[in-house]
């Protein structure tokens, strides 16, 4: 059976829908929630757009089998742009036994695409963090 997730028609509801869709454990899944032209940044500062990479990304995230927790602390909308700040966090035990923990200050924005949904258009997960070299 087929799962279907909607996408939000607030930007208010990227947050909530990133958590279902991260939590499902599924890359397929994820990637809906970001829109074509989707930027992605990652650990080591890297701006990632090829859509495959950013799949490859996600999936290294979604492969510690833990939930992601999350909740939205500022949304600023723009007409079709919102700018969400999001605390995050995944803890746990993963596939190897070890504990994990790992959380951070999400800067993303979101654009409403011509049908009315919200998707990423960055996900920058560690916002102004410093990036460490991978």
């Amino acid at each position: 059976m087929s799962e279907s997730y909607s996408l939000p028609t607030e930007p208010e509801g990227i947050v909530a829908s990133l958590l279902e869709r991260f939590n499902s454990g599924k890359v397929s899944a994820m990637m809906t929630v970001y829109g074509p032209e989707a930027v992605l940044i990652a650990k080591d500062g890297r701006t990632v757009t090829d859509r495959t990479e950013i799949a490859a990304e996600l999936e290294r995230d979604l492969s510690l089998g833990l939930p992601l927790e999350a909740k939205a602390r500022h949304v600023f909308v723009a007409g079709d742009i919102a700018q969400i700040v999001v605390d995050w966090s995944i803890d746990g035990t993963g596939p190897d036994g070890k504990h994990v923990h790992v959380e951070g200050t999400a800067s993303d924005v979101a654009r409403r695409g011509a049908d009315g949904l919200w998707r990423y258009l960055i996900d920058n997960r560690l916002g102004t963090a410093v990036r460490q070299p991978a």
